[in-house]
Order: C-alpha cells, then sequence, then structure tokens
C-alpha cells in the first residue's frame, strides 16, 4: 500500500545570528509533527534551511571583517549545529546561496517579468532594516516597524515591483473558501483585515542599494529582494524547474502541507507567498501555521537587554529531550508561552523525574523485587483495571485528535495523563500490599503487567515529541515502541517478557538553588557580553591584558570639570552614516529632548545593539558635522590597548536625563 505524502516545513532561519531557544522552538515543533505523522504512517518530506541574502547580512559581514558568504556559511553551520543537537529528524537542510536555488530564483524571476506580474518603477518609503522591508505611513504603528518596532527611515531607490494587487481577489476567495488555510483562526482576521480587504500594494522585489544577493541576470544592478528569494526554497528544496523538468520529489509532495512559521511573518506567507505560486500557477499550500512566540519572562529575547536563552546552554543543564518537553508542552496553541530557568527546573522535577521517571523506576523495581523482572499476564482483574484501560485508550484517541488539529502541548498533556493514571492506579491496587499475600501473587502479576502495559503505550506516544527518553524506557522495558496500530489495542506487552534488572533513572531531581547559581552564571556571562558589544573568541588561548596605562594630560582645575554636563541618555534608533565606515548617527532620548549624536564605534556595535542602551552623554559640547551630519553631543566610551570600544552605561536603571555627577 503506497503511504500518503506528507510535506512540512519550517521558515528557513535568517543567518544574521546565533538562533536562540525562541527560534529554536520552531524547528522542534516541526520535528515533533513529522515524527508523529512517520508513526501515523504518512511518507513524510520535513525540510528547514536557512535565508542567507540582504543588506543586514552584508552588514555585519563588513562589520566582523569577512566576506559576506564566509559569514553566512559560518551562522549557517551553527544553525545546522544547533537543529542536529535538539535531535530534529529534518529531510532537507537548504541554504539560499545553493546554487540550484540561485538558479531557479533567477528564472522564477524572469518568468514573472515576462509575464507582465513584475515591472521597474522606483520606490519612494520607509524602510527598516531590521526586517528588510518598506512600508508606507499608513501601515507604521506609533511611527514605528508594525514588525519589530524599530526606527524607520525615508528610502528612494530604483525597484522593481510584483503586481500582487492583480492576485489579491483571488486570495480574498481562496482564503474564504478554505478556512483551514490560515491558523489559528486569529491569524486569518488579522491577515485579512489588516492588508487584504483595505487594499494589497504592489510589492517591491529588488534592491540596488546593496550588493549580496541572486542578481537580476538581466538587469545585474538589481538584487533580487528577499521574499522571491527565500520563499521559493519550499519548491525549490523539492527540485522544481521551471522549463518543466521537475524532480520526482516535487511530483510526490507539492502542495505542502503545513508552512509552520512564527506569527511575526505570517504576512508573508500567506499574502505574498500565495500569490506568487497563483502568478507561477501552481498549488498553494494547504495550511500555513503561525505559532506563537517563546517570550524570556514577561518580554521578547534580545541580547541588548542580556535576556538570551540559547539551546545549547539548557540542553547542558537539563538535556535535550527536558528541553524538547519544555518548549512543546508550554507553548499554548495560540497565545505566547514562557520560559524562566524557575520554571523549566519546576517542570523538570514534578512532570519528568516525578510523574514519569519514577513510574518507570517504581514499576521496574517491583518486578525485578516480585518477580525477577519477568511480566505475565495472568488476567485475574478487577474493575479498576478497566477503568484503566478505558483511560488509556481514550488518551490515545485524544493525541491523535490533537495532532490532526496541531494543538502539540495538548496531546504532550494527553499522553502524561497516561502516566499519572498508572501513578493512581499503584496507589488504587497497592502491588506493596499484595505482595504480602501469596495468595494474591497472580493478582499481583496482572497489576505489573497492566503498568507495564500503559507505560509503554504511553511512551510510544512521547516518541514524536522525547525520542531518546521514549526509547530508553522501552529498553528497560525490553521490548520495541508500539506502532499505532498496536497503539488501538490493550494489551500488546509480550507476556512473559523480562525487564532490566537495574533501571536507569530517567531524570534527576535538580535542585533548584544550585541550577538557578548555573543559571545566573551564563545570563552575567550574557549580560556582560552585551554591554562589550562583541562576541568573544572561544578558541583564544590568551588572555588579554588587564589593565591599559595611559598618556596623562596636563591637571585641571575643578571649576574646569565643572563646566562639563552629562548626562544619562537612552538611544531610540540608530543607523550607521553613509558617507563613513566607522560612524553611527544615534537619536538619543536626554529628559524630555532627542538630540542626534554620531559616534565613532561601528567597528564595535551594529545599530541594533544600540537601540534600547542607556549610556553616559557628554551634553554641552558644542554642535559639530561629522560626515556631513550633525552631531549634537558626545557618547562616553572605554577603550582597551587594542583599541575596542566599551560604551559607559549606569550600573543600575536610570531614567533618561538623569545628571551624571
Amino acid at each position: 500500500m503506497t503511504k500518503k505524502p506528507y510535506y512540512i516545513t519550517t521558515a528557513i532561519a535568517y543567518t544574521s545570528a546565533k538562533p536562540h531557544i525562541g527560534n529554536t522552538y520552531e524547528i522542534v515543533l516541526a520535528d515533533s509533527i513529522a515524527r508523529f505523522k512517520r508513526m501515523q504512517g504518512y511518507d513524510v518530506r520535513f525540510q528547514t534551511g536557512t535565508d542567507e541574502h540582504g543588506q543586514k547580512i552584508e552588514m555585519k559581514a563588513k562589520e566582523a571583517g569577512v566576506s559576506p558568504k564566509q559569514y553566512v556559511d559560518s551562522v549557517a553551520e551553527e544553525i545546522k549545529r544547533i537543529w542536529d543537537l535538539m535531535d530534529t529528524s529534518y529531510d532537507k537542510f537548504i541554504r539560499t546561496t545553493d546554487a540550484d536555488h540561485e538558479a531557479q530564483v533567477q528564472k522564477i524571476f524572469k518568468k514573472l517579468y515576462d509575464k507582465g506580474d513584475i515591472y521597474k518603477g522606483y520606490y519612494e518609503g520607509l524602510y527598516c532594516t531590521p526586517c528588510e522591508s518598506f512600508f508606507t505611513p499608513s501601515q507604521l504603528v506609533d511611527g514605528k516597524c508594525p514588525d519589530c518596532h524599530r526606527e524607520v527611515t525615508p528610502a528612494k531607490e530604483e525597484a522593481y515591483f510584483f503586481k500582487m494587487s492583480k492576485y489579491a481577489p483571488k486570495l480574498i476567495e481562496h482564503i474564504n473558501a478554505h478556512p483551514e488555510f490560515i491558523q489559528p483562526e486569529s491569524r486569518k482576521n488579522e491577515m485579512m483585515n489588516n492588508f487584504l480587504l483595505p487594499g494589497l500594494q504592489d510589492l517591491c522585489v529588488s534592491r540596488t542599494s546593496f550588493q549580496w544577493g541572486i542578481p537580476v541576470d538581466f538587469d545585474p544592478k538589481h538584487v533580487i529582494y528577499v521574499w522571491i528569494d527565500a520563499l521559493t526554497n519550499y519548491i525549490t528544496g523539492l527540485g522544481y524547474h521551471l522549463d518543466g523538468e521537475n524532480d520526482e520529489l516535487f511530483d510526490r509532495y507539492w502542495p505542502c502541507d503545513v508552512h509552520l512559521i512564527g506569527k511575526d511573518i505570517l504576512r508573508f506567507h500567506t499574502i505574498y507567498w500565495p500569490i506568487m505560486l497563483m502568478a507561477l500557477d501552481l498549488p498553494l499550500p494547504k495550511q500555513v501555521f503561525g505559532h506563537p512566540w517563546l517570550l524570556q519572562g514577561d518580554g521578547k529575547m534580545s541580547k541588548s537587554k542580556g535576556n538570551v536563552i540559547y539551546a545549547d546552554d539548557l540542553v547542558e543543564l537539563f538535556g535535550v529531550d527536558s528541553v524538547r518537553y519544555f518548549v512543546l508542552h508550554e507553548m499554548p496553541f495560540d497565545n505566547d508561552g514562557v520560559i524562566t530557568w524557575e520554571l523549566m527546573i519546576e517542570r523538570m522535577n514534578s512532570d519528568l523525574a516525578n510523574t514519569l521517571g519514577n513510574l518507570v523506576n517504581r514499576t521496574i523495581s517491583m518486578s525485578n523485587k516480585y518477580f525477577a523482572g519477568v511480566m505475565t499476564r495472568t488476567d485475574v482483574q478487577e474493575s479498576v483495571d478497566e477503568d484503566l484501560k478505558k483511560s488509556i485508550l481514550s488518551a490515545v484517541d485524544q493525541v491523535c485528535a490533537k495532532m490532526d488539529q496541531l494543538r502539540v502541548a495538548d496531546a504532550i498533556t494527553e499522553i502524561f495523563s497516561i502516566f499519572k493514571r498508572c501513578n493512581k492506579y499503584i496507589d488504587e491496587t497497592m502491588p506493596w500490599a499484595l505482595a504480602k499475600d501469596a495468595s494474591k501473587k497472580a493478582r499481583l502479576s496482572e497489576v505489573l503487567y497492566n503498568l507495564a502495559e500503559g507505560i509503554l503505550t504511553g511512551a510510544s506516544l512521547l516518541h514524536p515529541f522525547m525520542p531518546s527518553s521514549a526509547e530508553k524506557i522501552a529498553r528497560q522495558l525490553n521490548v520495541s515502541l508500539k506502532d499505532m496500530e498496536a497503539l488501538r489495542t490493550f494489551g500488546t506487552y509480550p507476556s512473559g517478557n523480562k525487564v532490566v534488572e537495574k533501571p536507569e533513572i530517567l531524570f534527576a531531581r535538580l535542585d533548584k538553588e544550585e541550577m538557578l547559581k548555573k543559571a545566573e552564571a551564563r545570563m552575567e556571562a550574557q549580560r556582560a557580553q552585551a554591554q562589550q558589544g562583541s562576541q568573544p573568541d572561544p578558541d583564544a588561548s590568551e588572555q588579554k591584558e588587564t589593565v591599559v596605562d595611559v598618556e596623562p594630560k596636563a591637571e585641571i582645575a575643578y571649576e574646569d570639570f565643572s563646566k562639563l554636563q552629562f548626562q544619562v541618555g537612552e538611544i531610540l534608533s540608530c543607523e550607521a552614516v553613509k558617507k563613513s565606515k566607522k560612524l553611527l548617527c544615534s537619536q538619543v532620548k536626554i529628559g524630555s529632548q532627542v538630540r542626534q549624536i554620531v559616534s565613532g564605534i561601528k567597528s564595535n556595535y551594529t545599530p541594533e545593539e544600540m537601540v534600547g542602551k542607556k549610556v553616559m552623554v557628554l551634553v554641552n559640547v558644542k554642535p559639530v558635522k561629522l560626515a556631513g551630519v550633525l552631531s549634537e553631543g558626545m557618547l562616553l566610551c572605554a577603550q582597551d590597548a587594542d583599541g575596542n570600544l566599551s560604551l559607559v552605561v549606569p550600573e543600575k536603571p536610570m531614567p533618561a536625563g538623569a545628571e551624571i555627577c
């Protein structure tokens, strides 16, 4: 019997920096869905990868002193390492710098141009560099980018445009006819009401202000802008060819069953991408699922805030499967989830160590103690057994139903209801009491067999979410995990099977204070790194100098010093000065005023890292023009012997405008 194909993708990760746990959540979520579909018998294709072109990459590479390709190679390798660390089972890791992808992107662009769907014009509007997006004034939120809430800047340049408006009515019709196309439901309403129904503008699809991108082959001063480049990975990764010679993979797996993406890029996947496919006369994906964010405490993770949590740090402290469990179970279906070190420790101890780990350990230990490890079915039953069986089989149905809706957290809750019911069954049957009565030996054997069956069912269902732990449980029970058909029946554990002699501790209880100290040490190192504004070299073999001697200047009187006015400033926005390799131009809030300050710190800070910092400002210095840009103050920095700069920042929170004395 031919398996039904199932194609799932993640958004391709942008190669600007190492992904944090919020970014990593998506690949783990997609992996759990892909593994579950394989367990259900589907022919699964699971694709992920990296988005490697754009102005931000070009800027970061220049700041790092390497070529853009060298920069993205390094970050892509790091992203792939983390995806592998998290035990994800992707079938394809595509990079948008892959030669076959770039060739097809050029052909797609040319086809749309020849068709009249792409035309040349000029773009004049408001541009967000971090998001690499143009916006009209009406699309801004409080005058800032509606996606990342950073400052936007006026921009004008020659560009090619895609006639989005031509296909908008057809897309609206499709969305109305296919209510499952955009999920969750709230995301669909947002796209319709905020973008499609008010009227869709044509989309800028090329740039001339930077070079790091796929050239428009018939107009090489233009590079193909991110949307056509990045979004088409979903078909080029399957071997789509415009000449009609598609790979077998494309014919087998397209259209995609689920594009799994973050809610912040929903517009690109539910409006831009479907319209591109319509223009190419290709079927639309069956569903786009915009998952919520995983937040640190009560806000988004940010390097400038020093609150970023990385997957490898969590894995080192808790283990891969524990981290997978947490991010999958703690993320609601359509609301943002929260991760804190305290909550992680609580879940490890309560759910994993106590509910699951203790259950497996107790069951195997009792089997070894009372029956030399042999699990035998005796059919000496009581009414409580029937309730156990009904609960377990009902949970199997519920898990499948929840996964059909992509309600992964709810599915995991149903799985753990099996383990909780087994723990309750132990309390109800009291095996230790049965063991004291020789006439109850057959009943005791049945109880332990039922526990083994329940644990095996739960572990088999758990495998897509915590693969290593599920396999460890099966090894301790000395059997293979159940397939989906076997999960529908209670009693498939082989009677007479012998479990391992010494059960392995699956999840050790954690000392909260000790773990929090380890976590705080990591976060403190990260905050120090964020303040320095540069990444430490992990391969450095020698310590840098710990002191710097500076040539002394002539003494001044106190009255001279008192003439200088220092205040705390908050950086509202920042951008590179176009005519300079060293200068950044910041808009700095000082009390109720905003001043423009130009600083020679581009080698140590990116514009994105500057935003939100509280800094020390010399306020009453005479304004001066630097590279043609007016500067109305000075930001104070420390400088080491190698010329590296670090902004002087207040040790404790201080309001913008606070006097430094």
